[in-house]
């Protein structure tokens, strides 16, 4: 049987062209696999711009103020100088992302530079530790990478332990929300006169139910597409290399699964169509990890610790790993999933932001921009409308979830790691998400 992968020139989103691609996957999982070369094969790293934590001395995502703890650099207080867009990483030549561990690198040596500390990890260069650093070779020698690193000024102390990283990203959501209370605190008599009279438009109603109506339908759907999954393996030797594949093979239908359901929902809902094929495309490429991160957070259950899929398929930390994928990943994944489950968002909630995140206007390959803005504009202000209408009392609830948003582009970073890990592991994604996911051979 022949499987057909998604491509922009020959995939039509129109209607019910789009072909059923899942199923077929699924139906040929075994001799659908991508054959992806060995060597030579150019790493591609996924980049976000450089935000407010990502400066001089300080990271998001593991390193401290490092300025203070070293007089022999001396610099000045604030952030780092603007970055132009052309800077490159000090240890590799790749494109910057902004500065990390107190040097300025891309994503892939600050993700490799924190991992191999955190795991005080000792490698062994074949080549005598001569080898010359560059986007090729730092997949192929990690003792030299490492070194480079050093020399280029990453500073080991720079490195937070997750539970130093979770406390300062709650001491920055807590300034944030002192600062956010003060203002609503300044203004509280019109807000509170605002809150009284403040309610849904029709329209918006009607929009809040076509999208709730749509994603009931979707999963509706994908529950008949749960025979077809491979079986997780039971009882045999879970050390085995059939039980690996196995389980690999069972995570990638599943997200398989996942990722027909969303083209399927982004076709409902309402002012998608309006757009051209090559934007609708280049959106759900864009968006889709991040919607099947929200749809996992969503199936989380804090009591268990474990993320529930179509309803009878429930996994663990644990179970995530031997699937085949990286603790760099799946920690988040379950620390974005817990974060969610607190806010309790209903439904409803979660349509709109889903719909939100869709309509991201400055997703790579976008060409009109404005078009997409100003389709993503009602489903903003039907969940601003939304949330005061639910939580009157909670002013903070609405930036909360936008900031959730944000977080999911950092997450859909350490996915795209997480991706080429899996292709050095040799482990080959279905034609399907190598597509989507932009992974070529």
């Amino acid at each position: 049987m022949s499987v057909t992968t998604v491509d922009s020139s020959d995939v039509s989103l129109d209607g019910d062209c789009f072909q059923p691609i899942a199923t077929q996957l699924l139906d040929a999982a075994d001799a659908a696999r991508l054959q992806i070369k060995k060597e030579g094969a150019e790493s591609r790293e996924a980049l976000l711009p450089a935000t407010e934590s990502e400066v001089l001395g300080t990271d998001g995502e593991g390193s401290t103020q490092s300025a203070a703890e070293e007089p022999e650099r001396k610099r000045k207080k604030g952030p780092a100088p603007k970055m132009l867009g052309n800077e490159v990483c000090s240890v590799c030549g790749d494109k910057a992302s902004g500065f990390h561990y107190n040097v300025l690198s891309c994503e892939g040596c600050k993700g490799f530079f924190r991992r191999s500390v955190m795991k005080s990890a000792q490698y062994t260069c074949k080549n005598n530790g001569k080898c010359e650093m560059d986007m090729y070779m730092r997949r192929k020698c990690q003792e030299c990478r490492l070194r480079k690193c050093r020399e280029a000024g990453m500073r080991e102390h720079c490195v937070l332990s997750e539970e130093q990283i979770r406390s300062k990203k709650i001491k920055k959501q807590q300034e944030e929300e002192v600062v956010r209370t003060a203002s609503t605190v300044a203004t509280s008599n019109p807000v509170v006169l605002e809150l009284d009279v403040v309610q849904l438009t029709p329209q918006q109603e009607e929009m809040i139910q076509q999208l709730v109506s749509a994603q009931q339908q979707c999963n509706k759907r994908s529950f008949s597409d749960q025979p077809k999954v491979t079986p997780w393996p039971l009882g045999s030797d879970p050390n085995s290399r059939e039980a690996r594949q196995q389980r690999f093979a069972h995570f990638t239908e599943l997200a398989i699964i996942s990722v027909q359901e969303i083209v399927d929902f982004a076709k409902q809902v309402p002012g998608f169509m309006q757009l051209s094929r090559e934007d609708q495309i280049a959106l759900l490429k864009a968006s889709t990890i991040e919607i099947m991160l929200l749809e996992t957070a969503r199936r989380y259950n804090h009591e268990t610790e474990c993320i529930t899929f179509l309803k009878d398929f429930t996994y663990s930390k644990d179970d995530f790993h031997r699937a085949g994928l990286q603790v760099e990943f799946i920690n988040p994944i379950f620390e974005f999933s817990r974060g969610m489950r607190e806010m309790q968002l209903d439904d409803a909630e979660y349509a709109l932001l889903i719909a939100i995140n869709i309509f991201s206007a400055d997703r790579p390959n976008v060409q009109d921009h404005q078009m997409v803005e100003n389709l993503q504009q009602p489903y903003v202000e039907a969940l601003h409308s939304y949330t005061r209408i639910k939580r009157p009392q909670d002013h903070l609830m609405f930036p909360r979830m936008l900031m959730k948003l944000v977080s999911l582009r950092t997450l859909s970073s350490v996915h795209s790691e997480q991706v080429f890990a899996l292709r050095l592991q040799d482990k080959k994604l279905p034609p399907l998400l190598s597509e989507i996911w932009d992974v070529h051979e």
